[in-house]
């Protein structure tokens, strides 16, 4: 899967995806760290791409675009927020997620569960 770690987390997680077969950047890979969440949110859409942040605003971007891509994973964990915890969940726990994050989808990732709501926000 390809993949865009936002600049909320650390470039270790784009690092243990690649290792681990993947296309993941971060976003200081395309100096972009400064850049506003539109320009990132831009950028993924443009290289359909899952972003992958902690920052709850690329959902309110999706919304207010009213996009039905692209996906988005959000980590809202409150311990064990090491870079190499987070990329051991998202690894961990992609077999599950591949087909919803393909076909648009925003994955929540919280210290008991994992949510995955499909994308409808520009259907309706």
């Amino acid at each position: 899967m390809r993949f865009l770690i936002d600049n909320a987390l650390s470039p270790i997680v784009a690092e243990r995806l690649r290792l681990a077969g993947h296309d993941a950047v971060h976003v200081r890979d395309y100096a972009m760290q400064a850049e506003p969440d539109e320009a990132v949110f831009d950028r993924v859409l443009s290289e359909d791409r899952v972003l992958v942040s902690a920052d709850t605003d690329f959902a309110t971007l999706l919304s207010l675009k009213r996009k039905s891509g692209p996906s988005f994973i959000l980590f809202r964990l409150s311990g064990k927020r090491t870079p190499e915890n987070q990329a051991a969940l998202l690894l961990g726990n992609l077999p599950t997620m591949q087909e919803p994050l393909l076909n648009g989808c925003v994955v929540v990732i919280e210290d008991v569960r994992i949510r995955v709501r499909q994308l409808r926000i520009g259907s309706g």
